[in-house]
């Protein structure tokens, strides 16, 4: 057996501060050269992108018809709109595709559009837009134009298929791409745009619904719909700012936008699901997006992990408050359950990995058991990278197959890495920070042998030790209440954009540190 795995001590790195950019900043934008330095931190570095960064609005959001492939998606949805034709919209069954669905469902039935949505079911359909979710889909709800959300970007064969049929496809999706495009008569995915978009191109799936829904309004506006003029796009924002938050993407541009404007719209939000959501969750007056990502997010993610997403689906579309409380209650007591499987999974998981465990060797962490449930895999491969500080893969069994999630660390593209060896896995998908896959068990063990072997001739082992950034070496003095309230502007925090750290030489304790709280 391997020795207990002790990680290496964290490498603290403060950034030298440019006292010429500072000054400028801080000049000209009315702030302390703390926060110009912070913000220099997080690639602000002009004093028009810091008064943004500090103060944004909404009316400083891009075009949404820069999306690609946005405009014929809005001539075949105006052509069923007018034919009152039958939209199916097939979703995805974790947070960012629940909230994105229900945004999408909520906006076009609001405008007049028929439409049934579909979520798959994690253990029944599998990952992503699959031959079996479709299939099913079709049964319940039989229509010639379907919207895929969250998903699709990399699903040619599914889409070839469909159009054989008859059917149309529009996918509104953020993750990679395949190695083909698939037929969809739409591929709204910022990755599919042969221009830079900007800090569209970090969108995820609710970001970018909330765009195609200010477009479609947009286009709604031309042709003198009436309901167009009145209708409060801000309404949706709670939606967006739950999606963005629990996707975990980059807290910078149209996401912090959203995020920002949709936290404020989330406190006082009337949508009778949110609000059964957030008392079971114990949370009143403002929020933020720790609460977003510890508090609200897991539940809606519990159904989809345990059983069928579709209960955190209804319960971000009742209108009928008791029924939305009795759904809370119902997301509650799944959320606990999930955090017990999860708890016992991952006992089990970092004891397979620390038997085998080899630093030189294993800079990507492969464990698998066929009793596993798959829904919790993803939560699990997060915690064993927190502990190693390298990319985990966790896979469950699933018949003759083995599924599960992968997390990553800054630096490794997890979706490239599995895309470079394709060739051994069913399939896959994802991001640079966390994917999916399945797989024959025969292929496990190659799989993590070549992973980690070109691991280690592609990165070098700077990488797998963990960084501690520090904004500033600062005075207690300087740290009045109203330079720390400036700094609040930075918020909300998250990938890119993280929370603020500050370093003080040679303090010592006036007291014993002492435990308090839960």
């Amino acid at each position: 057996m391997s020795k207990p795995f002790t990680p290496a001590p964290a490498r603290w790195e403060i950034t030298k501060p440019d006292s010429a950019r500072v000054a400028r900043i801080a000049d000209e934008v009315g702030c302390t050269p703390l926060t110009a330095q912070c913000l220099l931190n997080r690639g602000v570095d002009s004093p028009a992108e810091a008064a943004l960064f500090l103060h944004p609005r909404l009316r400083d959001l891009g075009d949404p018809f820069l999306l690609p492939e946005i405009q014929p998606a809005i001539a075949r949805l105006m052509v069923a709109r007018a034919g009152r034709e039958l939209i199916a919209i097939f979703g995805d069954y974790d947070a960012d595709g629940i909230t994105s669905t229900a945004m999408l469902k909520t906006f076009l039935e609001a405008f007049g559009w028929r439409c049934e949505v579909y979520l798959p079911h994690r253990f029944d359909d599998g990952y992503g837009l699959s031959p079996d979710g479709v299939a099913n889909c079709l049964q319940q709800h039989p229509v010639k134009l379907l919207v895929a959300v969250d998903c699709g970007s990399t699903s040619f064969e599914v889409i070839r298929d469909l159009a054989t049929q008859g059917i149309e496809t529009i996918v509104i999706d953020h993750h990679q791409l395949g190695t083909e495009k698939p037929p969809a008569l739409a591929l709204i995915n910022p990755k599919n745009s042969a221009i830079n978009l900007g800090h569209l191109e970090s969108l995820c799936s609710a970001g970018l619904v909330f765009k195609v829904c200010h477009a479609l309004q947009k286009h709604l506006r031309t042709v003198n719909c009436p309901e167009a003029q009145t209708y409060d796009l801000k309404e949706l924002l709670d939606l967006a700012a739950i999606g963005t938050i629990a996707d975990l993407v980059p807290m910078q541009g149209e996401n912090r936008m959203l995020v920002r404007a949709g936290l404020q719209k989330l406190a006082t939000t009337k949508r009778p699901g949110l609000v059964a959501l957030k008392n079971t969750s114990k949370l009143d007056g403002a929020i933020d997006s720790t609460d977003v990502g510890f508090r609200l997010a897991p539940k809606l993610n519990a159904a989809g992990r345990l059983e069928n997403a579709s209960q955190a689906l209804d319960l971000l579309l009742t209108q009928d408050s008791n029924h939305a409380a009795v759904l809370a209650e119902n997301l509650h007591d799944q959320n606990q359950q999930r955090q017990t499987l999860e708890k016992q999974i991952s006992t089990a998981a970092l004891r397979q990995i620390a038997e085998k465990f080899e630093p030189e060797r294993d800079w990507l962490l492969l464990a698998s058991d066929v009793s596993w449930h798959l829904g919790v895999v993803g939560i699990v491969a997060s915690r064993v990278v927190r502990h190693y500080h390298r990319p985990a893969l966790i896979l469950g069994g699933d018949g003759n197959q083995f599924r599960g999630s992968g997390r990553s660390i800054h630096g490794i593209d997890l979706a490239a890495l599995l895309r470079n060896h394709d060739s051994l896995l069913l399939k896959h998908g994802g991001h640079a920070m966390a994917a999916g896959l399945s797989i024959e068990a025969t292929n496990i063990g190659s799989l993590d042998r070549d992973l980690n072997q070109w691991l280690r001739q592609n990165t070098t082992p700077e990488l797998f030790q963990r960084v501690i950034r520090l904004d500033a070496q600062v005075q207690l003095s300087s740290l009045t209440l109203a330079s720390v309230t400036e700094l609040e502007n930075l918020a909300p925090h998250g990938q890119g954009n993280p929370s603020i750290k500050l370093f003080t030489p040679n303090l010592r304790l006036a007291s014993p540190a002492r435990l308090f709280g839960k």
